[in-house]
């Protein structure tokens, strides 16, 4: 992920077997998942600035930077769980990148969408990551 390792906050809950989505029913998710994608990418630019605020404060102002901080850790954990509980993964948190389980051919790949897109509009295989992302115009959700 795009976020320095302190920044990437572990699930709170325990790994449950993954939703699988067709295209048109990833599609209809979109409006949550922006609007949860909009605070995790919000929260995580905020707490990243707090941690380079937090090395260059003195002891007494620390504890307070260090409150916002965690709080703000904690508020990022909650949109991530969140995410999961729709069914998708993130990916980026700096950019919004998420995928959700679709099928092509048969076989399990990622339907790729970001922050600021209106549709997904490309799918990848789970080995491939983005970049190896192709159009949905390709994809064959049948077996």
């Amino acid at each position: 992920m795009a976020a320095p390792q302190f920044f990437t906050p572990g699930s709170v809950r325990p790994s449950r077997p993954k939703r699988r989505f067709t295209l048109a029913q990833a599609n209809s998710a979109l409006p949550l998942v922006k609007r949860i994608v909009g605070d995790i990418v919000r929260v995580h630019d905020q707490a990243v600035k707090l941690q380079s605020e937090l090395e260059q404060l003195g002891t007494k102002e620390r504890t307070v930077a260090q409150a916002k901080l965690e709080s703000s850790m904690t508020r990022l954990e909650d949109y991530v769980d969140e995410l999961s509980d729709v069914g998708c993964d993130l990916k980026d948190y700096q950019v919004g990148l998420i995928d959700f389980t679709g099928r092509h051919q048969g076989r399990d790949v990622c339907l790729c969408w970001k922050l600021g897109e209106d549709r997904i509009g490309y799918w990848h295989e789970l080995d491939k990551g983005a970049a190896g992302r192709q159009p949905v115009s390709k994809l064959q959700e049948t077996e």
